[in-house]
């Protein structure tokens, strides 16, 4: 019992150290000149890895920076997913819960770190694309929709899928952003910007999924009402274009329709 609590000792030692070598003495027993090894290939493993999955994010940052923030993530965060693709999600957990404020952080570091995340964790969602749903244009208003669980709407106060090297604002517009990332048939990974009408036609669709029942024809009329616009059919045009648009793109479809 005693070498195996040595051992676990040692395993602890290494572990804390890789992490924040600053900080953690490495394993008495263990050579320096290969925990030099250990040391580089952790970070730079993570570091690869973070990288090609927040592209922008990383080209945007000074290197140096990038490497700080990477060795504040492994020394501040524990990870509690074993598997690799879960890194940026571990890494988003960071950015919003342990990550002090750095004067040269951008204003949209998370809200860009959490849509470059988005896309990477919808290409590799589990779930299928229903099938086609094939209504009428004018069968949209008043057929029940669902909407794909493939289909994810978001949020933002910055433009994040605008920000790049040439645009990289230091306070957010008045008005949100509000993006709707989706996988098509070709499992390719899609987005659309939203308006405020949009967005909340899609919420309410969302909201009500487990109504049967619920159309979008009333989806619709709510927005009217809520919008106090004298015009309901104005409104009401408007959405089914929306909501044909969504058809096409499959982000749409009805419960009742099989393979």
């Amino acid at each position: 019992m005693a070498e195996t609590g040595d051992f676990q000792a040692t395993q602890f030692a290494f572990a804390a150290h890789i992490r924040d070598p600053a900080h953690q003495p490495a394993p008495a027993d263990v050579e320096d000149r290969r925990m030099a090894i250990y040391r580089e290939l952790f970070i730079n493993n993570i570091s690869s890895f973070l990288a090609g999955t927040l592209p922008v994010l990383h080209q945007l940052l000074p290197e140096a920076q990038w490497q700080e923030m990477m060795r504040d993530f492994l020394v501040r965060h524990r990870c509690h997913s074993p598997y690799f693709l879960d890194i940026p999600r571990e890494f988003l957990t960071y950015l919003e819960h342990s990550r002090d404020a750095h004067a040269g952080d951008p204003p949209f570091l998370y809200e860009l770190a959490h849509y470059e995340w988005a896309e990477l964790a919808l290409s590799v969602a589990d779930e299928q694309l229903p099938p086609a749903a094939g209504i009428t244009d004018a069968g949209l208003l008043d057929t029940p929709l669902q909407v794909s669980p493939l289909a994810w709407p978001f949020s933002y106060r910055f433009p994040v899928h605008r920000i790049g090297p040439d645009y990289q604002p230091d306070a957010p517009p008045p008005a949100p952003t509000y993006l709707l990332l989706y996988r098509d048939p070709d499992d390719e990974v899609r987005f659309i910007e939203l308006n405020a009408v949009s967005a909340r036609l899609l919420a309410l669709l969302l909201e009500r999924a487990g109504d049967p029942g619920y159309t979008a024809r009333q989806a619709l009329e709510q927005i009217t009402v809520e919008l106090g616009h004298s015009e309901p059919d104005v409104v009401i045009t408007g959405g089914r274009g929306i909501l044909a648009d969504w058809q096409h793109r499959r982000i749409l479809h009805s419960p009742h329709t099989t393979d």
